[in-house]
């Protein structure tokens, strides 16, 4: 499998799939900057030419966790505390009545539920559409689908997709704020914030992230410790100390990508464990703060935090993996945690396959956060429907997407005006009182 960021080639913009596929790593030696699709103004098609310059899309889209800023993912997890604790009648208010489009073309769970049980909790209508029921089966493209949605009245489109740089399109061809949900190989941005939200909640609030080498600073899975430890200020330091253990299925995974490019941008030293066919050494040069360890026994040991990620069957394209081998040598089981990390946090961003990367007894045990971040996902899903659908989009503003800027954490870019979109006069009188 060809390891460039994107395929060049030419596609037909009327084709099903208007995008096309990242691998998961980039060339040896290539930049952040090179792994961003970029979009070619007249044919409204992701290209391979690295994005090195920005392109504006609507305000509140989510496309990368590079797009963020640290101040935006600390205004995201407070965004997220105060929806999560808010009354629910006046929560509800915030977006009454307004339309979110759901567009899946792959099968989700967790992601579809929480983001639609996001969107409904915050007063919106919702409507899903998927590759199996609507005129995706009959062969309408990414583009046209989206520019449909549009004229029915959404107002943002939360989108997963089976190929990479597929939101970059969606939102340059409808002007709406379009919500990363899971993109090919490529991004998951809203599961790195649950997880990032996850994993501070677990962090002592007393002894504080400087000390987090210490495994008594992470306590074991409790509802009552949710968001807890999630409302202090993020910076640089927020997770100094932490190591962070990424094991199984690197290759394959946008899970990984995207806690791997925000994770060591708060502190964490994050590792990645597997074997070579599913972990190429050229993963290390994802980012700074990545490193790579074969031997599990080794990287357990220095771990507090341990994601295990599922084989994705469905993607290794003619990889031949030897899985009782597998389970043998990267199988996050009792004995093994309990010999090299008794205290680590378990988290998986699902779906499991027991039996296989975890065995039911770690799953289910004392030290596993992997249910709690699912009820994480909702939080995080709320903020970032809230964040998409806020004033600046009510105004008809455009925000810069620049996913180059991963050094960058000071706000930039231009703001103006879609074109020919007028100023919505929203909201009425209740929905304003709700945004209060």
């Amino acid at each position: 499998m060809s390891r460039s960021c994107l395929s060049s080639a030419p596609i037909d913009p009327e084709a099903q799939d208007a995008s096309v596929v990242v691998p998961p790593l980039p060339e040896r030696g290539s930049s952040i900057s090179d792994m961003t699709p970029s979009i070619d103004p007249d044919l409204g098609l992701v290209t391979g030419e690295p994005a090195h310059g920005m392109f504006p899309v609507a305000a509140g889209s989510l496309l990368s966790v590079l797009d963020l800023t640290l101040a935006d993912v600390g205004d995201i997890l407070a965004r997220a505390n105060l929806l999560e604790n808010e009354d629910p009648l006046k929560r509800m208010l915030r977006l009454q009545k307004r339309r979110i489009a759901l567009l899946f073309y792959e099968s989700s769970t967790r992601t579809r539920t929480s983001f639609e049980l996001a969107a409904k909790g915050l007063g919106a209508d919702t409507t899903l559409v998927s590759s199996l029921s609507s005129s995706i089966e009959k062969g309408e493209s990414l583009k046209d689908t989206g520019i449909t949605l549009r004229a029915l009245g959404a107002e943002c489109i939360i989108l997963r997709h089976l190929s990479s740089g597929a939101p970059w399109l969606l939102a340059r061809s409808t002007g709406l704020p379009v919500l990363n949900a899971g993109d090919g190989m490529h991004e998951h941005p809203s599961q790195a914030l649950l997880d990032l939200r996850t994993i501070l909640a677990h962090l002592a609030a007393a002894s504080g992230p400087q000390n987090a080498h210490d495994p008594g600073l992470i306590v074991a899975s409790s509802p009552n410790r949710a968001g807890a430890d999630s409302s202090r200020p993020i910076d640089e330091g927020s997770l100094k100390g932490l190591t962070i253990t990424i094991v199984g299925d690197i290759r394959h995974s946008r899970v990984a990508r995207s806690n791997a490019l925000l994770l060591p941008r708060l502190g964490a030293r994050v590792i990645f464990c597997g074997p070579e066919k599913l972990l190429p050494e050229v993963a290390a040069e994802i980012g700074p703060g990545i490193e790579i360890e074969r031997d599990f026994a080794a990287a357990l040991r220095q771990s507090q935090v341990v994601m295990m990620l599922r084989i994705q069957a469905e993607r290794l394209a003619g990889l031949h993996l030897d899985l009782e081998d597998y389970k043998a040598n990267y199988q996050a089981n009792a004995e093994r945690m309990a010999a090299y990390a008794p205290h680590a946090l378990i988290m998986h961003p699902g779906p499991m396959i027991r039996g296989l990367e975890i065995t039911s007894e770690v799953a289910d045990g004392p030290h596993s956060a992997i249910a709690e971040q699912v009820r994480h996902g909702v939080a995080i899903r709320m903020a970032l429907v809230d964040r998409a659908m806020g004033p600046d989009y009510n105004s008809g503003t455009m925000k810069t997407h620049a996913t180059a800027k991963l050094a960058s954490d000071s706000p930039g870019g231009f703001v103006k005006r879609l074109p020919g979109r007028p100023k919505k006069q929203r909201p009425s009188p209740g929905h304003a009182a709700g945004r209060n």
